[in-house]
This record gives structure tokens, sequence and C-alpha cells, in this order.
């Protein structure tokens, strides 16, 4: 039975591994079924939080900007999750950012993991919900901040620990790591003369300068661009 591993969670700008940033990460270090330690950190995204994010995390944009600096803290991050088996709620939706990040500095990064929402699709009433929130209810697992990353992990540890009690010795197979897959390209950053381009376009057509991130890939300064000319038209030439 799995009694040694790692539980994350993090908060994103948006659903895409490909084009949105990581905006907060938490893990819960667990040895022989107990919680040890913790790490967490909001990271500095570069870009604009939507209402939808702030309102579902409470991380506003002044907490964004007061953030730690993304490359620190993402390789402290790592450096924390050592080479434990990986657990989380719908786990591979989180270890696709930590796989694109890791692919975009030329890291490798494989891990076997342990599903929460998998187990819960197993084992418990096809009509009990299986998101966190409702398995933190079905389970009687207090939650201070729903929603941020360190507070998730270490109620998604709890899970994965009461799934073992009630379940664990009927199918020990169920909870056996797995290797996790997804496969993905290196994002690379913006050229300068990319976000020179978007820069005299916002000021000639009046758009503010926060609405370029400050982290971009050439792909997404180049949709920015296309989003850009579709409803202003293109720049007249000089």
């Amino acid at each position: 039975m799995l009694e040694d591993y790692v539980v994350i969670d993090l908060e994103m700008t948006g659903l895409n591994a490909k084009t949105d940033a990581v905006l907060e990460v938490g893990a819960v270090r667990v040895r022989d079924g107990r919680q040890t330690e913790t790490y967490g950190a909001i990271l500095k995204c570069g870009r604009e939080l939507s209402e939808r994010v702030v309102e579902l995390t409470g991380i506003t944009p002044e907490m964004a900007a007061d953030g730690r600096e993304p490359e620190e803290a993402m390789q402290e991050f790592f450096t924390f999750l050592g080479d434990d088996v990986l657990v989380g709620q719908n786990v591979i939706f989180d270890y696709s950012f930590l796989k694109q990040w890791s692919v975009n500095h030329g890291q490798a990064f494989e891990r076997n993991a342990v599903d929460t929402l998998k187990l819960a699709r197993r084992f418990l009433p096809a009509e009990q919900k299986k998101d966190l929130e409702s398995l933190c209810t079905y389970f009687g697992i207090g939650r201070e901040r729903a929603h941020r990353a360190l507070d998730d992990a270490m109620a998604t540890g709890i899970v994965l620990e009461r799934l073992k009690q009630e379940y664990g010795t009927v199918q020990p197979e169920a909870f056996l790591p797995y290797a996790l897959c997804y496969r993905t390209k290196k994002q690379t950053p913006a050229t300068g003369r990319q976000m020179d381009g978007l820069k005299k376009y916002a000021a000639h057509y009046g758009i503010p300068e926060t609405e370029i991130p400050e982290q971009m890939t050439r792909s997404e300064a180049s949709r920015l661009l296309d989003r850009w000319i579709a409803v202003h038209g293109r720049m007249p030439r000089d």
C-alpha cells in the first residue's frame, strides 16, 4: 500500500498548459501516511488575471504582483517533489502544466502518480459528486481556503488516506501508482521584435500595455496580434 508520496495542487490563469501560466503551487510530503512537510507559493504570472480566476481562488492581481519569481519558485517546487510518487485530484491536469514548464526549460520530468478523482469514481456511489469540494464534504474534511493550492493539496492527501482506509484492503491494486503521460513541445519565448511590434500596435490604437503579458511565447504573441487585427485592422505602413 502506498505510504510515501507527495500531494500536489496548482492554480493557473486558465485551462491550457500551452498558453496559460501557473499562478500558485502547493505540495504536501507524506511519510508513512502522515503529512510531514509542505510547500506553497504564489507566482508572478506576468499577465492579467480574469475575474473568474480572482473569484475562484481569492488571489488578487496585487497578490500575484507581490508573488515569487516563477523561475525561483518552480525550481524550489521541483526540488520539493524530489522523486516521489505524485498524488492529486485529477492529477494529469496539474501534471500537464509541470510537464510543459519542464519541457520549456529543458528539464526531464516523468512521474508515476495516484489520482484521487479516479479512485473516487471507482469506489463511491454514482450519485456522489467527485469534485474535491464534494469529496471533502463526503469525508468531513475541513478546508480554510478552497481553491488555494496548499489547502487543496492537504485536503487531497486526507481524501486519499480515507479512501485507503475504506477500500485499500478490498482492492489494493487500485492504489498502485501508474505512469503519467502528457506529450508536449517546447514553447519558445516571444522575440524582442514581436514584443516591440505589440507595444507599437497598442500605442497606435490606444490599447493599454497592461494587456500585453510580460511573459509570452511566440505563438501567444502571434495570436494576440491576430485578435487585435481582427478588431482594429492592420496598422498603416510608415
